[in-house]
């Protein structure tokens, strides 16, 4: 046999050996050992039924996570030391890891649960520490950070990144022959190859046209926003997801300001450059004590500041996701539902992905000294204040032109209590008033399609707060409903403003959760073992007041991935009219909050004062996006039936009447058969603007199909 025919026939039998690998790794993955993780559980979903918040816990809890896996290029001598090797060492790796360690595993790193539960529980105010971590010889801080090592690993990585020189190729050659490798054309014919058996759906089509890759140099990429879903290192790429590399840019940032609820230090100092960028991390703190100790352990570190937003006795946690890239000409604006860990970004297997809002704001060229004026601009300031960021940081937001932000939003909810004026800008207060400040106000009936990775103790009150928020109410009206005595009953904030006892009530038939059952996530790739962050609890979907129709089955559109998505879609029923001749016919949130009164806030009447409280038992922030087209031409009758409504002298800004809520009712007797709000095309108008995650329409649950509970794994 010639020497080609040799190499032929060794290209077949790896591919072959690592494609009959991946199908073990896969359908073994699910039997797998658990980790014990009943420990590591934080309650982000905990919610009461009394009107003031008790303090929940008197100590703080970790919040970080150290990786303790050794650099995945390979150790030297090992056959991988040229970088066109990438991508088949990366299928061979993956075709021999066990991405199932177990918890006491010495390559398992230490995560925290994002499930919203020990922080309700006392404890010692020092963070916990492995087993492993604890014998660990050499000193590690808070970051989990061995400066030194860390130095050296870079410096060495550098040394292999040398420029191609094609008289050394016969011996790269004979590095690839040695593993019986094949040139790099074939290795990534490989890669499809063995994706194709993994998941035959994802074999592209000759017609497909190359996906729009985002890029990880630095430039202005999304000046006017996208939501992208996150890379999974288990998923072909068809240009609507972005990997964690090319979206902080590395070598043009100066300056990162980075707010998580999980850390893994080691991985995320890994992507990016220590040594010419500034860091300054946004983390959760409960005690004075924990923060000093912060501050000792990275007081070295000269390009590191930290800030930890005010933790009241009422809050649970710190569960913001943000991240201000502060670029030489551009500042990147991230608000991600992921956490800082390589779990979320689609590595450890790629077994897990997110969504992630970005948008690209260019430096202001002139010299004016007016600051950005946009709702958007006002929101986020607002937020970093509350968080007591560096007012010097902040004032770096003024250098940026925010004109772009004009038709989106920063939602946000701010841990504590809020009386004055404070309620109306926060939680799903908040979210009613930006709803309101971009001119998305209705009385018209929505539709809401609620995407979570945790949920909380719902109630049909809690729905219909957040049902109103949409509609852009600001809370007082539900308030009035849930403590009136008579009706119509004047609006607690707006006497002029009567309120039916009926308002809203349509609300429990226009309201899905999308959260993933049991056999979704025994079946996923990951498996129950990977679900620590996807919580829930069977007392409260079997409590008398849980709302279980609203629930749907969640199952990814990716093969076998998990979700730790934060999604809420809007459709009103009919458009909604805006300026230059658009209009608004849906909008999405994309961020950090789940379904349940921690993320989104319980306004009460204070007993004291008896004016509006909001109780907020965590931080959370998120952007609001509309999808806005042109307007359509209606046609003659639907002109004449709009008239026809228009004479009955209804308000459409009355959002809060009786008369609203049947006008509904007599159009749905007018039109006909009501119209199927959850088929499998219900939400493609979100197609091109925001991802569409899930599968629809999402199976019920009953008998048959139970939620996911991770308390009772």
């Amino acid at each position: 046999m010639s020497d080609s025919g040799a190499d032929d026939q060794n290209d077949r039998d790896i591919r072959q050996a690592i494609a009959a690998s991946l199908r073990e790794f896969y359908s073994s993955g699910s039997q797998n050992r658990r980790n014990d993780s009943s420990g590591d559980i934080v309650d982000l979903t905990a919610d009461t039924d009394d009107d003031d918040v008790a303090p929940t816990h008197p100590k703080s809890n970790p919040v970080i996570g150290i990786d303790t896996d050794a650099e995945s290029n390979g150790e030297p001598g090992d056959g991988y030391d040229d970088d066109d090797d990438e991508d088949l060492r990366r299928a061979i790796e993956l075709s021999k890891q066990d991405f199932t360690h177990d918890q006491g595993s010495p390559e398992a790193p230490l995560y925290i649960s994002d499930n919203e539960q020990a922080s309700k529980t006392g404890g010692s105010q020092k963070p916990q520490v492995s087993s492993n971590e604890q014998n660990i010889s050499k000193p590690m801080g808070v970051l989990g950070l061995d400066r030194k090592q860390m130095e050296q690993e870079r410096l060495a990585r550098l040394a292999k990144r040398k420029p191609d020189d094609t008289s050394s190729f016969d011996e790269r050659e004979t590095k690839q022959l040695k593993v019986q490798t094949s040139p790099k054309i074939q290795m990534k014919k490989d890669l499809d190859r063995i994706s194709d058996i993994i998941d035959p759906s994802s074999k592209p089509q000759a017609s497909r046209p190359e996906p729009n890759i985002p890029s990880p140099q630095p430039s202005v990429q999304f000046p006017t926003g996208v939501v992208k879903k996150t890379w999974s290192y288990s998923s072909p790429r068809l240009g609507d997801d972005i990997k964690i590399e090319e979206v902080f840019q590395k070598a043009g940032l100066e300056l990162a300001v980075l707010s998580s609820f999980m850390w893994d230090m080691d991985w995320l100092f890994s992507k990016l450059d220590t040594r010419n960028s500034r860091f300054l991390l946004m983390m959760q703190a409960k005690e004075d004590s924990t923060k000093r100790q912060y501050e000792s352990e990275t007081k070295a570190m000269t390009n590191l500041r930290l800030c930890f937003p005010p933790m009241e006795p009422q809050v649970n946690c710190m569960h913001s996701k943000l991240m201000l890239l502060f670029h030489k000409t551009y500042l990147r604006v991230v608000v991600p539902t992921a956490n800082l860990t390589p779990f979320d970004w689609g590595e450890k297997g790629g077994v897990m992905e997110n969504s992630v809002f970005l948008i690209d704001l260019p430096k202001r060229v002139d010299n004016a000294p007016e600051k950005p004026t946009t709702a958007f601009y006002e929101n986020l300031v607002y937020f970093l204040k509350a968080s007591t960021l560096h007012e010097n940081i902040i004032s770096k937001l003024d250098s940026f032109d925010f004109s772009q932000t004009e038709k989106i939003a920063f939602v946000h909810t701010i841990g504590g209590s809020h009386t004055g004026n404070a309620w109306k800008r926060t939680g799903h207060c908040g979210l009613g008033r930006a709803v309101t400040e971009l001119s998305l106000q209705t009385s018209r009936s929505l539709n809401i399609d609620f995407v979570t990775s945790s949920l909380g103790s719902l109630t049909h009150e809690f729905l219909r707060s957040l049902y109103l928020a949409a509609q852009g109410d600001d809370g007082s009206t539900e308030l009035t409903l849930r403590n009136a005595k008579s009706f119509p009953a004047k609006n607690f904030t707006d006497p002029t403003k009567l309120i039916q006892k009926n308002t809203a009530e349509e609300c429990k038939d226009r309201i899905r959760v999308y959260y993933p059952s049991q056999e979704v996530i025994k079946a996923s790739r990951g498996g129950p073992q990977n679900a620590g962050t996807i919580c829930f609890s069977s007392k409260w979907y079997e409590g008398p007041k849980f709302p279980r129709q609203v629930l749907r089955d969640c199952e990814s559109k990716r093969f076998g991935l998990l979700m730790h998505n934060k999604l809420l879609y809007v459709r009103p029923d009919e458009p909604i009219p805006m300026k230059d001749d658009t209009e608004c016919r849906a909008w999405a949130y994309v961020g950090s909050a789940n379904l349940s009164e921690s993320a989104w806030g319980r306004l009460v009447q204070d007993r004291s004062t008896k004016q509006p409280k909001l109780n907020c038992r965590n931080w959370e922030c998120g952007v609001l996006v509309p999808i806005i087209h042109k307007k359509q031409d209606r046609n003659a009758a639907a002109t004449e039936s709009a008239g026809q409504k228009d004479e009955t002298g209804i308000d459409p800004d009355e959002t809060s009447s009786e008369s609203s809520s049947k006008m509904d009712k007599e159009e749905s007797k007018e039109t006909g058969p009501p119209v199927d709000f959850e088929s499998s095309t219900s939400l493609d108008v979100f197609k091109g603007c925001v991802p569409v995650p899930m599968e629809l329409p999402g199976a019920r649950y009953g008998a048959d199909r139970k939620p996911w509970y991770n308390m009772d794994f």
